[in-house]
């Protein structure tokens, strides 16, 4: 069940600058910090729902968009940006990068402009549901319009079935 919702007001800034403030907001009781939470409570599938994730490589924050159902390969991150080393960045590096909290990133309106990857497994989605800047909200958006407002480059980084 959902609550009259309201994205963080950074969010819901760059949604309006975008010409998207007509998305539709959804809001829960429960804590949707996780694909797993986020996909139990808007009741689709795991690769329904869009990552938001902060990486460092080389020490540079970059965001990397993937499926909930799937891992980011850090090798095909670092390979992908000529970086040497990439690796999670730690919850004060995304707030400062962001301005959000793990489990609320959203795929855009940050602090600071990030370099985005965004996995190309999103597109087999025809809309994918993402953070809306708190743990709690959260938005739908066709894949490729949500990538193209993210200014992602749109790349293979996740891991590999074996």
């Amino acid at each position: 069940m959902t609550a009259p919702a309201t994205a963080h007001p950074r969010f819901a800034e760059a949604l309006s600058r975008l010409g998207l403030g007509d998305v539709e907001i959804r809001a829960f009781p429960e804590a949707t910090r996780t694909a797993a939470q986020a996909a139990e409570a808007i009741g689709c599938k795991l690769n329904g729902i869009v990552k938001s994730l902060v990486f460092e490589a080389d020490k540079e924050p970059v965001l990397v968009l993937m499926d909930g159902a799937s891992r980011v390969d850090t090798e095909r991150v670092a390979a992908e940006l000529g970086a040497q080393r990439v690796r999670r960045a730690s919850a004060d590096v995304v707030r400062a990068a962001t301005g959000y909290a793990i489990g609320g990133v959203p795929p855009f309106g940050h602090l600071t402009p990030l370099r985005t990857l965004a996995d190309r497994g999103l597109l087999g989605q025809d809309v994918v549901w993402g953070a809306a800047g708190t743990p709690h909200t959260v938005f739908p958006l066709a894949p490729a319009t949500l990538i193209a407002h993210a200014g992602a480059r749109l790349v293979d980084v996740a891991e590999r079935v074996r």
